[in-house]
């Protein structure tokens, strides 16, 4: 059975969130929270929220045990793009982009 978890616009571009990503893909859920809690980068906490959550849910409402749920698939997508603009030289205003994206995760049972 597969759980899955989604956190929108979570304020943070989906580059910055893809190496973070990338580290938990097809681990154990356990392994996954222990290495994104020693990751130095602060937006590692959001993706931990996320796969505590998948987690929580399959526990609570599947009765799946924690300790057999591993990380089938995780995303981290690009959301909405906000612009900004700031003035620059000669009466002009140059666009800032402030992307974010959503965070996608799926966990399923281990077989064996």
């Amino acid at each position: 059975m597969e759980v899955k978890s989604v956190s929108k616009n979570t304020g943070i571009s989906a580059r910055k969130m893809r190496v973070i990503v990338d580290l938990v893909r097809g681990k154990k859920v356990n392994d996954a929270l222990t290495i994104l809690k020693f990751t130095p980068s602060p937006h590692a906490r959001f993706v931990a929220k996320v796969v505590k959550a998948a987690a929580s849910d399959a526990e609570k409402a599947h009765n799946l045990n924690m300790d057999d749920l591993k990380i089938v698939k995780i995303l981290a997508d690009q959301a909405t793009t906000l612009r900004r603009y700031r003035a620059r030289s000669r009466g002009r205003a140059s666009t800032i982009h402030r992307r974010s994206s959503h965070i996608t995760v799926i966990v399923s049972e281990q077989e064996g």
